[in-house]
Parts: C-alpha cells; structure tokens; sequence
C-alpha cells in the first residue's frame, strides 16, 4: 500500500482524492477544530488527525510516530492558506504571514523525503513567491511540475482554476493529467446533473444540523431579495428591482447574490457568498456545495451551517466545502502520480 502524509488538511476534499487513487494517508495535520471533526468522520481507520498549527508539528518526530524513515513516504501532499494570494481580497502576498506556511511544505519535505509532493493553491501564488518554493523543492533535489488545470476539465460540475504542483525526487519527474471534460464527446458536467436527486426541499435550520447536511439557512428576510434574481443571473444585473432590494450593488457585483444556471458548470465556490439555488428561492445547501465540488454522498460534514448574514466562530460547512480541493480533480492528479511512484 502506497503511503500518503496530509499537510493543511482542510474538510479533507484533497485526502480523498488520494485515498481513491490508492494511497493510505497514514496522517492529517490540520489547524480548524471543525475541519479536524470532518476529517475524523470520513476517515479511514487508524489515520491519525493532528488538530494543531503546522509550525508547532515536529516534522521528523511525526514520521517516527509513523513508523517512516526517512524516504520511505510516497506521498507528501497539501494545500496551503490562499488568502494571500487569492485574486479576492487584499492580496497581500508575502506580506501576509501566512505566506510562510507554505514553506511548511518544503520543511516536512525535508524531513520525511517523500518521493512525491503534490500541492494545490490558486494561480495568483504565480510569481516571487512561488519562484521561492520551486527553488526551495530544487535544493532538496525534487523536480517540479506545474499548471493551472480547471476542476471543471476533469468531471466537477464547477468552474474552479487552480495552480497544481507536483515534484519529484531525485531526478524524476512528473506529469500532469490531460482534461477528461469539456469536448463534444464527454461536455462539462452541470449544476442540473449535480443537483438531480436530492428530493424534496430542505427544511429549514431550525438549531439541528442534519447528518446529511441538506439544510436551508435562508433568512427570511433574503427570499424576497432572492425572488428578483433570474437563473443564471445576478441582482445587480435587475434594474426593475427597487431599490431597497438592490441597494448599493453596483455593475461589477456579478457574483453577489447569484443564482446558479442549471445547464452549466458551476461558478467557483467561495467563502464569502453562498449561491442561490437555480429555481428556489434560497441559498444552497451544503449538501449541494458537496456535490458541486465532487463528493459523494456519503461524505459526512461536521460543524455549524452558517446563514450568510450570521456568524461562526473557524469555518462552518459551507467554507469547508468552498475551501477544499474537489475530490475528483486530486484523484485525476493523484492517480499521475500513483503510476509513477508504484513499485514494478
């Protein structure tokens, strides 16, 4: 069984992907109490799930906890905080200290001398930063490879680019997958093929979060406002609707109160807004971000559902999903990788 350590585990989108490419992860660091709860839900028996700051994780006492010498580890994989290079936001690169957990990567690295590393993050890493990790990965003699792939080329209903890194050791090196969506043959998946099949509406949050998910934290106070929004549109794009609905909206808030198209992929996910349900008038569910992401059914979210005007304290379900890499997309490259690292 090929080996895999998990760094900036998230609600675990990446972990599975691995894991359905034929890897064991032996172990999971992640900081978010409520990812860390998602992660044990899903897991497989005797992974370990370090809920703790990855600069506070010794590297080389892990691998022996784990039982590695150094070399033995397939797989090192991760995907690091992104808000520092994220095109929302300030975009505060290098400036922004979470910048440095990416170089968290390059010390496990180090230490545990897997013979692949995977790492996904979005394309504005590209530039002076990401020049640092690929001379970093260089030093300790693992070739790199890297691109923007779209989560939507490889079979999740949901636009989604993303820089994909993987390297190599001594003097390896590794490929990439080639799209399996988006021709004439095999066409992209959508919202409408994504969303079939739940049944009927959800209930509304009422204190219980269902084991499933599939919950409606709408205010009510949003439907009205949600009522003026035509599928595949915004609102404020509807100039018809008053003003106390549009409010200060402005032309370039495209992806504010957007109500998703059934007959296309997705848009990508975010944090900050939860999209509209293409025909109701609520937010999606966070069962249905799942499936716009490319999880199955089974996979057991844990923590609070957040509306959009209220708050949780560390990421509720619906930013687990938004934060996390599409399982089919780290399946796709995994697989790659798997191929290349397998012994015979």
């Amino acid at each position: 069984m090929l080996r895999a350590v998990s760094l900036f585990s998230g609600a675990g989108g990446m972990d599975l992907g691995v894991r359905q490419a034929g890897f064991r992860v032996l172990a999971g660091v992640e900081l978010d109490p409520h990812c860390c709860a998602s992660l044990r839900a899903n897991a497989e028996p005797g992974t370990r799930v370090l809920e703790a700051d990855i600069r506070t994780v010794g590297a080389e006492a892990l691998g022996d906890e784990l039982g590695l010498r150094p070399g033995e580890l397939d797989l090192l994989f991760g995907g690091p905080p992104c808000q520092p290079f994220s095109q929302i936001g300030k975009r505060d690169g290098a400036v922004d200290p979470r910048a440095s957990l990416l170089f968290e990567l390059v010390r496990f690295a180090e230490a545990l001398r897997p013979k692949a590393i995977f790492v996904e993050q979005v394309k504005g890493l590209l530039g002076p930063v990401f020049d640092r990790l690929l001379e970093g990965l260089r030093a300790l003699g693992y070739e790199p490879t890297w691109a923007v792939l779209d989560a939507a080329d490889h079979g999740v209903p949901q636009r989604r680019q993303r820089l994909i890194v993987v390297a190599a050791r001594d003097g390896g090196r590794l490929t990439l997958p080639d799209p399996t969506h988006g021709g004439p043959a095999t066409p992209h998946r959508t919202v409408g093929e994504a969303l079939a099949g739940l049944g009927r509406r959800p209930p509304r949050l009422n204190g219980q979060v269902p084991d499933g998910s599939h919950v409606d934290v709408t205010p009510e106070g949003q439907r009205r406002r949600i009522s003026f929004v035509p599928e595949g549109q915004w609102l404020a794009a509807q100039l018809e609707a008053p003003p106390e609905i549009r409010q200060r909206l402005t032309r370039k808030d495209t992806t504010k109160f957007r109500r998703l198209a059934r007959s296309a992929p997705s848009l990508t996910l975010r944090c900050g807004e939860i999209f509209f349900h293409p025909l109701e008038d609520r937010y999606l569910t966070p069962r249905e971000y799942l499936r716009l992401h490319g999880y199955p059914d089974s996979y057991r979210l844990r923590g609070p559902v957040r509306s959009r005007s209220g708050q949780a304290r560390r990421l509720d379900q619906h930013r687990q999903v938004a934060n996390s890499v599409p399982p089919p997309l780290a399946l796709a490259v995994a697989e790659r990788i798997r191929d290349a690292v397998a012994p015979g």
